[in-house]
């Protein structure tokens, strides 16, 4: 089974992200969308910027923590997103 880190990202207001881990990416991001992911993504168009794909549970959330607190490479995750 795969596994993966995400950071989605929206342009309202600009430069909020958010990361988690998932088993399907597709189905996450639909999931915050709808308003029933995380209550931090509610009412907000969510855009993926960002996957890491993992053949273990473990790795996929220890890299979601890693992005999570270290800013200088989420700020660059974000910042590659607000070019587009």
């Amino acid at each position: 089974m795969k596994y993966f880190s995400y950071v989605i990202g929206s342009k309202d207001p600009i430069g909020k992200t958010y990361v988690g881990w998932t088993t399907n990416v597709k189905k996450r991001i639909q999931k915050h969308n709808s308003g029933k992911g995380a209550k931090s993504t509610r009412g907000r168009k969510w855009t993926l910027i960002y996957k890491k794909t993992f053949f273990n549970k473990v790795d996929a959330m220890k890299s979601e923590y890693l992005i999570k607190h270290n800013k200088k490479l989420r700020n660059l995750i974000r910042k590659k997103f607000e070019k587009k």
